[in-house]
């Protein structure tokens, strides 16, 4: 393994002097200064274990992988952009501040990308979509990205990795997601999937990989797209886009909705009383039911519930004791919001 890096403070190195600047201040750097590197950091160990699990597979292939400001794999390139956000704490904690959400935040999640994302990367490699079969089943790769896709959580012609319906935005996502399912390991799609219309799909992906598996990748080129090292943008313009594109600059909305449903003040915002004391009490009644009535994973809903939670103690709001329908009202509003979610919060810009 390489040497660490200066964004791994854990190693004894000095931090990044930007580690201890506020947010105002954070937000005024360029990308290109915060002069990350993927080594030595727990994103990099994430990527060595993809590894092993393609080895442990037979692959020859391996995805290379650099840093840009999202998650992405070019059209044509077999190898993966990662977030800046995932290789310092201090970032982490900034993309939590401003988009409420870490997307790949846990290591769970980040595998689960990074196995979808070298779906794409070995449909690159290996130029897989040229393939007549490939095209049947999962159509073509010129189809136009939609700027939103419409969810259909109980659709059974597609397999469930990132979200439920992911795999309707596209037919490249749906291959990725499918080759993803293929690829994790002990998922038991054979079983999971075996009445499902798409086992047809992850039985192709089986014979698919056996083939090519052992096979150098016709593709070999390592050109980065967009790497941090060439991107002037400030991170607040950045989050200024992305706030604007998931309408989260509509917090006084929320929050106004939110006082509605905790009516108190409270002195200790996680105490006894506390807005966020009850959800503690009540989030899994509640995401069970939020997840049997809209067909989302939990792990859909998590994250909603984390910020409903952030913003309560932030408020320090207290619950209403004389208000006997505050968790049927906190669950209707866990609803509405992972569907905003679901439908305005999780859409990429595509290469």
């Amino acid at each position: 393994m390489a040497g660490p890096s200066e964004s791994n403070p854990a190693r004894g190195l000095k931090e990044p002097e930007w580690a201890s600047w506020p947010d105002r201040k954070l937000l005024d750097l360029r990308f290109c200064d915060l002069h990350l590197t993927i080594q030595g950091t727990a994103l990099e160990s994430r990527i060595d274990q993809l590894k092993r699990e393609l080895k442990e597979l037979g692959f020859r292939f391996r995805p290379f992988f650099w840093i840009s400001n999202e998650w992405f794999t070019p059209d044509g390139t077999p190898g993966c952009a990662a977030p800046f956000y995932l290789i310092h704490p201090r970032l982490t904690e900034l993309e939590r501040s401003q988009v409420h959400e870490v997307e790949g935040g846990t290591p769970e999640w980040c595998m689960r990308i990074l196995r979808h994302e070298t779906g794409h990367a070995i449909d690159n490699a290996y130029q897989l979509r040229r393939r007549k079969r490939r095209q049947r089943l999962f159509g073509s790769s010129k189809t136009p990205y939609p700027e939103f896709y419409e969810p259909r959580p109980y659709s059974r012609s597609i397999v469930r990795h990132l979200e439920p319906s992911y795999a309707l935005s596209h037919p490249d996502e749906d291959f990725a997601e499918t080759f993803a399912v293929w690829m994790t390991p002990h998922s038991d799609w054979r079983r999971r999937y075996s009445a499902w219309p798409a086992i047809k799909k992850l039985d192709y992906m089986d014979e698919l990989m056996n083939e090519i598996r052992k096979k150098p990748p016709i593709n070999t080129r390592r050109t980065t797209v967009e790497p941090l090292r060439e991107l002037t943008t400030t991170l607040r313009e950045h989050y200024q886009v992305r706030r604007e594109r998931l309408g989260l600059d509509a917090a006084s909305t929320y929050d106004r909705d939110l006082k509605r449903l905790f009516p108190r003040q409270v002195d200790d915002p996680s105490g006894p009383g506390s807005a966020d004391h009850f959800i503690r009490e009540v989030h899994a009644e509640a995401t069970r039911k939020v997840s049997r009535w809209t067909g989302e994973y939990k792990y859909i809903i998590r994250p909603v519930l984390t910020q409903i939670r952030e913003r309560c103690r932030a408020l320090k709001l207290g619950v209403n004791p004389q208000a006997s329908e505050t968790k049927e009202d906190f669950t209707l509003f866990l609803t509405a919001q992972t569907m905003k979610h679901v439908l305005n919060g999780r859409h990429r810009e595509w290469l």
